[in-house]
């Protein structure tokens, strides 16, 4: 069953900005994601973008933004096979819990300016807790 359903889109020059901006980064960003979105050299702040439409995404599903979630504490990344996930810890955690969700489902693009992020969250019907 579907508990949520959340869409951002983020300007990706605002990204560049901020990389410009000390600590800015760190405080939005989980340490892995800025290691792995840093290393991508040019494409860091496409990277960085849809990460960051995914975090506002995921808040619009759980139908109540992203108050009183640490951003660090939702992490994206990327399967092996490329195909996005999020895992979240703490607050996210949390904030999870209580939507009653069990999994979530992330979709990420990027183009020229733009970048989209489109989070489900759906609860399992024999009610299992997510696997953080």
């Amino acid at each position: 069953m579907i508990v949520g359903i959340g869409v951002d889109v983020v300007y990706v020059p605002r990204l560049e900005r901020w990389q410009t901006i000390p600590g800015l980064l760190e405080r939005y960003f989980h340490p892995q994601e800025l290691t792995t979105s840093l290393a991508r050299g040019n494409g860091a702040s496409l990277s960085l973008a849809a990460r960051f439409a995914a975090k506002e995404a995921l808040g619009k599903a759980l139908g109540t933004g992203l108050a009183g979630i640490i951003l660090r504490d939702i992490l994206v990344v990327n399967r092996h096979n490329g195909m996005p996930e999020i895992k979240v810890f703490g607050t996210a955690s949390q904030a999870l819990e209580r939507s009653g969700a069990t999994k979530i489902h992330v979709s990420l693009t990027h183009e020229r300016e733009n970048a989209i992020a489109m989070v489900v969250l759906e609860r399992d019907q024999d009610g299992e807790n997510y696997e953080k």
